[in-house]
């Protein structure tokens, strides 16, 4: 298998490497310098019509400060050049009827590079592109100080929900990092994103229709999590320090460091985060006959808290062999130990509301979840501009480790012990994954830009849990939850991309092709037989973006785009035995899973960075968590829920009402209509929900800035669930002490209502409600600080993070 990958990137070099296409049409070029002569290395140069000021063609200055500007049309043009810490350079009208050198042109330098660098914190909150929104992080300061998975609660359609599931404009989604799948879902997703810093975070990326680009997987889309990646070139870093206190207290800190001279770039960031939060639940059952009269009263409550360290390094170094040319590794690691102790109290009730016995349970689990990986990656640029070929290498290896124990004491209504037992189990599992990708980008001779890929992954997990039953102080194995499953696949894909802008309209469209190869294999013991199945299967993928300037300044735009997506089984959700979360509540796998198929549309409307978008999506066969009380117990497994339509309306308006004021507000009204066969009978439920969430920022004086951000769901009807309204106000002030150090204060919510509730429908003989509270209100300090030098001169380059995978493994 190795030897046919090296084979299949190594023929797919060659033949991208051989496709340079001929450049016509005219040229202008020239070279840009400081005012002291010397070249400015990466000032951009923008070229535009002199008749509507549209925007024709950009370039970066080469390390020598010369730049090409190629392929234009005769006419006449203006040409305007931008570089930090410079002045803007404007020239008079060009008529181009030829190719034409310009004179050199000196910038005249206005202040230090590295002050400069500051400003990028006055980027809008939300800018909106053809095939995706982007978030920029740090223009939202209640960010300062927080998590990753604290940022993604605050983002534009992103509902983090009571299990940790992430969800965009209502359906599920993978999270990417710097282009690369996380590979994880459930509880070590949460975890993982719990361990991350967000100050070493730039941007969010939501796209709800990916380009064919990136994986199919996924019916909601994409979330990608751009990290931060110097362009100053010389030594500079950042060291952030945040406490947060509510009923417990948390820190996250971080560190980050890039080294830029010459040919080499080396970017590193190390954090540290302790965490100690908890979650107060609380679970109502009422079981009923078959006329409705209820027989038993179950009422449980479970006092979860949640002690973890988090230890996590990055490090990342390039080489330019040439100007054109660049190598790199890159090297990741993270520590992370938990220890989740829960008390467990059952009280169950006869019909008249009389305590009919009780069940204290003491359990605990102490967790392990450890990842490193490894990339390897290849970047050439071709003389044509935008002509490119990138080459990635990635290995990951998660392993997790969870010792368990449940202690069981029964008590009469009197206190009176009635008796105990002991479960325990230990859980490691290991998680391998390798992959290759190679891109090509090439622009054509008639405006077309065209990109083209290839992409292999291989995949291993091995899932073990041995458990061990203990009553009268004899111990013997529980063969019922007792298992090993081991799974592996093999996903291969292709893709192709065009795209073309026009005077007024854009186009893009892809195809990918995906062909998974899959097997699982469930070792038996003495009470169960081995099982095992295999799928085989290949699907297409089509996307297409249309995009239409209502005007010639391309403030109003309209954009209709359509995505196919796949939703693939979460590797532990074909795992077919048994986990316990206590004695009365058990995760079971279902080997039977098939695949989702969701088809996206969307039309939105925009006016700068104001958009206004309906949206309507079918998923066939779409997975969800489902909910069955057998005896008493509940068991939750996911299942294939025949088809699922959702209809969005959203609203994303960022505002500047003033220079010292401005508002963005983001919220969407939502119809889910779900039609499946369920175990209890037919199943179609329907419902419609509003979330909103508004955020007003201040800027009262120099170097202040105040903000308040208000959210609100109302009650919203999923599938099997009825989820309960919530709401929150958070509130934060921030100051800039110099230009390299601020402080931050931020009050989470304030009023202590984002909280999560709600109905648990379609139960045989069951009523059944939950009710659950957090560790959300919290004050949180973080100090900020900025340093290092500018070197002047030296090359630039900004290296791409590998298109590898990372998604599907469920705790």
């Amino acid at each position: 298998m190795k030897l046919k990958l090296t084979a299949m990137i190594a023929a797919w070099i060659i033949i991208a490497s051989t496709c340079a296409f001929a450049q016509t049409g005219f040229k202008i070029s020239g070279k840009v310098t400081g005012n002291d002569g010397k070249p400015l290395d990466g000032a951009t140069i923008y070229l535009s019509r002199a008749t509507d000021s549209v925007l024709v063609k950009t370039a970066l200055a080469e390390p020598d400060g010369s730049y090409i500007l190629a392929g234009l049309k005769a006419g006449n043009y203006k040409l305007a050049v931008n570089m930090i810490g410079f002045a803007r350079y404007k020239t008079a009208v060009i008529s181009l009827d030829k190719d034409m050198v310009l004179p050199a042109i000196a910038l005249q330098q206005k202040g230090t590079a590295l002050k400069e660098v500051s400003v990028s914190a006055s980027r809008p909150l939300v800018e909106h592109k053809i095939d995706r929104t982007v978030v920029n992080v740090d223009a939202d300061i209640s960010n300062a100080g927080s998590t990753v998975m604290e940022m993604l609660e605050k983002a534009p359609g992103v509902v983090v929900d009571q299990n940790g599931g992430i969800s965009l404009n209502g359906k599920g989604v993978r999270i990417f990092i710097d282009d690369k799948p996380t590979y994880l879902s459930g509880a070590d997703l949460e975890n993982y994103l719990r361990s991350l810093s967000s100050s070493t975070i730039d941007q969010l990326e939501l796209m709800t229709n990916p380009p064919a680009k990136y994986d199919a997987a996924g019916n909601g889309g994409v979330i990608n999590i751009r990290s931060k990646r110097s362009k100053v070139v010389g030594f500079n870093g950042s060291v952030n320090l945040s406490y947060s206190l509510g009923r417990y207290g948390r820190t996250n800190n971080s560190g980050n460091f890039n080294y830029r001279k010459d040919k080499l770039n080396i970017t590193g960031n190390v954090s540290y985060n302790t965490n100690d939060n908890f979650t107060n639940l609380n679970i109502n059952r009422m079981f009923t006959n078959s006329a409705g009269n209820i027989n038993s009263i179950f009422i449980q409550n479970d006092f979860i808290r949640r002690w973890a360290k988090s230890y996590n390094a990055r490090l990342s170094a390039d080489y330019y062999l040439s100007d054109k040319t660049t190598i790199g590794i890159g090297i990741t690691g993270l520590v992370n130990p938990q220890h989740r102790p829960t008390i467990n109290t059952s009280n169950f009730y006869n019909p008249q509301y009389k305590l009919d016995s009780t069940i204290v349970a003491n359990n605990n689990d102490d967790g392990q979840f450890d990842n490193a990986g490894l990339n390897l990656n290849y970047r050439h640029e071709y003389a044509t501009k935008g002509q490119e070929l990138t080459v990635d290498v990635d290995y990951l290896n998660y392993y997790t480790n969870n010792v368990q124990s449940f202690l069981n004491t029964s008590f009469l209504p009197n206190n009176t012990v009635k008796g105990s037992d002991l479960l325990t189990g230990n859980l490691p599992a290991h998680l391998d994954i390798y992959s290759a990708k190679t891109d090509y980008t090439q622009p054509l001779k008639n405006g077309i830009k065209l990109s083209t890929g290839l992409k292999t992954s291989y995949t291993t997990t091995d899932n073990m849990a041995g458990y061990f039953y203990t009553l009268g102080g004899v111990t013997k194995p529980d063969y019922g939850k007792t298992n090993h499953f081991l799974y592996r696949e093999n996903i291969n894909a292709a893709y192709l991309n065009a795209s073309k802008d026009y005077k007024r309209f854009s186009l893009q469209a892809g195809l990918r092709l995906e062909n998974t190869v899959s097997d699982g294999h469930q070792l038996g013991n003495a009470q169960k037989p081995d099982s095992s199945f295999r799928r085989n299967y290949t699907s297409l993928f089509p996307t297409v973006y249309l995009q239409y300037k209502l005007d010639s300044a391309g403030h109003h735009n309209l954009t209709l785009d359509y995505g196919r997506r796949i939703d693939r089984p979460y590797y532990q959700d074909l795992n077919p035995f048994q986990s316990p979360l206590d004695k009365f509540t058990y995760y079971v796998g279902n080997p039977f899973l098939r695949p989702s198929y969701t088809n996206n549309f969307e039309l939105t409307y925009s006016y700068k960075n104001i958009s206004l978008t309906a949206s309507y999506g079918k998923t066939l066969d779409d997975v969800n968590e489902t909910i069955e009380i057998v005896n008493g117990i509940y068991y939750s497994r996911p299942g294939n829920l025949g088809s699922t339509e959702v209809k969005t309306i959203s609203v994303d308006a960022p505002v500047d009402l003033a220079k010292w004021f401005n508002l963005s507000l983001n919220s969407r009204v939502q119809n889910i209509h779900t039609i499946s066969d369920f175990y209890t009978g037919r199943l179609n439920t329907q419902g419609t929900y509003f979330f909103g969430r508004m955020m007003l920022q201040f800027k009262p004086g120099k170097d202040w800035t105040i903000q308040t951000t208000g959210g609100y769901q109302s009650q919203l009807q999923s599938a099997q669930f009825t989820v309960a309204r919530k709401y929150r106000v958070d509130a934060a002030i921030a100051k800039k002490l110099s230009t390299s150090t601020s402080v931050k204060l931020a009050l989470n919510d304030i009023f202590y209502t984002w909280d999560n509730g709600g109905i648990i429908n379609n139960l045989a003989n069951t009523l059944a409600n939950y009710h659950s509270v957090g560790d959300t209100r919290f004050a949180q300090l973080t100090f900020s600080y900025r340093f290092g030098k500018a070197i002047q001169g030296q090359r630039k380059h900004n290296a791409n993070g590998a298109d590898s995978e990372q998604n599907r493994v469920k705790n």
